[in-house]
Parts: C-alpha cells; structure tokens; sequence
C-alpha cells in the first residue's frame, strides 16, 4: 500500500508486485478513513512522509510552522493511527524520525520540533501496542542525498558555489559529519528493513541514529 499526494510519481513506479496506492495529503483524516475502509490487515509499514523548512524562530511566519509541522507530526499520528489499527498482531511500524530530533541546529526550529515530538511518539506507541507484540521503532538519519536538500536556500547557494549537486552535498558532508560522507538513500531502506525485520524482533520503542558521527 502507497500513499503520497504525487499522484504522477506513484504512477511512474514500476512494481511487480501486486499493490493499492492512495493519492492524498498525509495530514487529512478523510484519506485515512477512507484507507482504514479499503485496506484489510498490513504486516508492517514505514511512516516516511515529510517535509522541511529554513529560518530563524524571529522570522519564520507561524504559516510555515503548520506547513511543517501538518506534515511531519499531524502527518506522522494519522498515519500510525490507522496503521496500528490495521495491523496485526506481531506486526511492526518505523517511523522516519531525523537527527535533527536531537540535535539542534539554528534555523531549523519547525523541522526538529516536529521530529523530536515524532520520537517520543514512537516511544508511546511502543508501549501501547506491546501488548499485541507489535513493535514501533523510529530512524533518525543525519545527511541523506534526497531532494529534500534541494528546498532549502543554504543548499542552493552551496550549489552555485560548488559547480554541481554532487559536490555540493559532498561539502555539506565533509563540514558535517566526522566519517565525510551522506548516506545514500538505499542504506537507510537497508536499515528500515532491518527494524522491521524479525532480526530485531526484541527492539521496539527505539530510535536508530544513522548520522555519519554528526551527533557526536
């Protein structure tokens, strides 16, 4: 089951496999309703949806604040709402949960509120889904080579200095993270597919930190 509001990007994907895709705002309760109607038992799921946002608190308008924080927390609660809802017993959820939850960093007051209240999220819906044996764990990635990067007005201006996308991200990373480097967006499906795995079948209300050492 796929939900995103690109309703031309889900059609570009090319999956063997047989699957339901749901064209909607994350943050509406009518897509979820409506998803919780057409949709039998899930397994598992990965909460991924979100955005991100630049600019001090003193400037930022309280418009983009909700933008954000509609995505990535209202988003992040009707999603495992309905999720915990369908799931069966034994089943398991990772929420994608950010670096910046933890660490704080000027100008990105929206974006790492949003994912430290999705981090405690996780934590109380571990324990409340315990009793089903479901398991609801977080990752928190630090640089990823996403389009992501490509809103924000820092990275835009590293690009026109650094010639290329490529070498822009490998400067972010170089300044950032003591192993120099950004994970590419395969390593972190990687390690959501371990969390969901039954190799971590004892690991539930935890948050993976994938950062590069930038935490440290």
């Amino acid at each position: 089951m796929l939900v995103d509001r690109d309703q031309t990007g889900l059609a570009r994907l090319d999956l063997t496999c047989e699957h339901l895709q749901f064209v909607g705002d994350v943050a509406e309760p009518a897509l979820w309703d409506r998803i919780e109607t057409e949709v039998g038992t899930l397994d598992q799921a990965v909460i991924n949806a979100g955005v991100s946002a630049g600019g001090a608190i003193t400037e930022m308008p309280f418009e983009e604040w909700r933008r954000v924080l509609s995505v990535n927390l209202d988003g992040a609660f009707l999603s495992l709402r309905s999720t915990l809802r369908l799931l069966s017993d034994g089943g398991s959820v990772v929420l994608t949960a950010s670096v910046s939850g933890f660490k704080a960093e000027p100008n990105t007051a929206a974006y790492g509120a949003s994912k430290a209240a999705l981090i405690q999220l996780t934590k109380v819906a571990a324990k409340e889904a315990a009793p089903r044996r479901i398991r609801v764990n977080a990752i928190a990635p630090g640089g990823v080579d996403t389009p992501i990067w490509d809103e924000l007005p820092f990275f835009r201006k590293l690009l026109a200095q650094s010639g290329s996308r490529s070498a822009a991200v490998e400067a972010m990373a170089k300044m950032a993270t003591p192993l120099a480097r950004y994970a590419a967006p395969e390593e972190i499906a990687g390690q959501v597919g371990f969390l969901l795995s039954d190799m971590a079948r004892n690991v539930t209300g935890a948050t993976l930190v994938s950062d590069g050492g930038y935490s440290l």
